[in-house]
């Protein structure tokens, strides 16, 4: 029978929705039932499926593999774990695509889907497709078989392989989500000595919410560093692919700050190599980068965007001011396209070691600019893509240079700013970094004259 999915639910780069709104089981079972028809469409046979921990995963996770067995794929069921697992098991495994059920860093109601299809991204068109493909009921049939596969034991020995870092003492938090018990094993195999904050998986993440681009939700961290003496922390979004980091005196590195210390030992044994940062990231992130003697690309923020460009560059690593950090093939071994937290978290003690100074010293060697967190703000849904437009627009009018990769980011000599419409939620972003604090006033102020003008206040 035909389903109709909500358009609400039908994002960039993944489904996404909030359970017993406009997402739940029976979503599952229809986009199960029209990805296996896409898959076996490609020729493919045998789907991989992980979750994370959110109390509804199980009951989707579950409505998912009932669709994909019904539409006549061979099913590999690996139970709770990061998403990175998930792209490890898709790589890995005799399969030909990949499902994971997560909500990833979103508020603990909202769930949904991130897939793979032949080790690349399933994104933008192909979900307009499985939308189509389940409201027309056009669905292939079939009785696929289920089996379950343990996996992590294979997947944190990826983490290790080549492992080169120093002894440190670290702190870790999981934040209650899916990346715990992968980080339990993680660490049992680490040198030093490592202290461990909720890694036990619950989906109502009673501590703190697991998204490390908000700074409350490292505190918790910061004190645990701050109190043991650590030498730093890092922390994980929902499902492991974002990656925080706090010094030794509790500074968060951002994640492109952190990218700016991962490019080091890549550029060291690649010279000359592409590396690929979305338009969030700082000026001095691509100043570094051509320090170093890489070629800076910059790119479209999102996930699978990212990985796309690392494709079309060849770049050996790629990094979000999110905190996604993506290595490809000739990257310390890494495997192309992942963004995987756990695995960035391993090359940052490598890299830390590998400089010969505490993370805290590389912080404070960081320019001193001052720049905004992300900042969101809800805009209509309608006129989220509009406005992006029309501030565009008005900037090309009065000869003001513009990179419009993704959104509109300006330079100015006091330094730069950027708005964008989010690809995940019905919010704009605005991002604004400068020399001091009078210079970053002016370009918010700047940002705040463009949205006035199209009708919408950033407060």
């Amino acid at each position: 029978m035909a389903h109709a999915l909500s358009p609400a639910i039908l994002r960039e780069y993944d489904i996404r929705g909030t359970t017993g709104r406009n997402l739940g089981a029976a979503d599952a079972v229809a986009i199960g039932r029209s990805f296996a028809t896409r898959v076996r469409q490609a020729g493919g046979t045998r789907i991989a499926v992980g979750r994370d921990g959110r109390l509804s995963s199980p009951e989707l996770e579950a409505a998912l593999v009932a669709g994909l067995a019904a539409g006549g794929v061979d099913v590999v069921r690996i139970g709770i774990g990061p998403t990175p697992m998930l792209y490890y098991a898709e790589a890995t495994l005799e399969v030909d695509a990949g499902v994971h059920v997560t909500g990833s860093h979103n508020p603990r109601d909202d769930n949904g889907f991130k897939m793979v299809l032949g080790h690349r991204s399933f994104y933008g068109a192909d979900i307009v497709d499985l939308a189509r493909i389940a409201a027309a009921g056009d669905w292939s049939d079939g009785a696929g078989t289920v089996t379950d596969v343990a996996i992590c034991e294979a997947y944190v020995g990826r983490l290790l392989a080549g492992y080169a870092g120093g002894t440190f003492r670290i702190g870790w938090d999981c934040g209650n989500g899916a990346a715990g018990p992968a980080v339990e094993r993680l660490v049992a195999q680490l040198p030093g000595e490592h202290h461990l904050l909720y890694a036990d998986v619950d989906g109502r993440f009673p501590n703190h919410h697991p998204d490390p681009t908000e700074e409350a939700n490292l505190a918790d961290l910061k004190a645990l560093v701050r109190d043991r003496g650590l030498d730093f922390g890092i922390a994980f979004d929902g499902d492991g692919d974002r990656i925080g980091a706090v010094d030794g005196e509790g500074r968060v590195l951002w994640g492109d700050q952190l990218l700016s210390l991962l490019i080091v030992p890549v550029l060291a044994e690649l010279r000359g190599a592409t590396v690929v940062a979305d338009v969030k990231t700082s000026q001095f992130v691509f100043d570094r980068i051509a320090e170093l003697g890489g070629t800076p690309v910059m790119g479209a923020t999102g996930h699978s965007l990212m990985k796309e460009a690392m494709l079309a560059h060849d770049a050996p690593i790629a990094g979000e001011l999110s905190g996604h950090i993506f290595f490809g093939a000739g990257a310390n071994g890494g495997w192309y396209g992942f963004d995987d937290a756990l695995y960035a978290a391993v090359q940052l003690i490598r890299a830390v070691h590998l400089s010969g100074r505490s993370l805290t010293q590389l912080r404070s060697a960081m320019p001193p600019l001052v720049n905004t967190p992300d900042l969101r703000f809800p805009v209509d849904p309608a006129r989220k893509f509009a406005v992006i437009d029309e501030v565009r627009a008005r900037l090309e009018a009065r000869g003001v240079a513009v990179v419009a990769i993704d959104g509109v980011r300006v330079t100015t000599p006091a330094g730069w700013w950027l708005l964008r419409a989010s690809n995940t939620q019905d919010v704009l972003t605005a991002r604004a970094e400068a020399g001091d604090q009078a210079a970053l006033d002016a370009l918010l102020a700047a940002i705040d004259a463009e949205l006035a003008a199209s009708g919408v206040a950033r407060d």
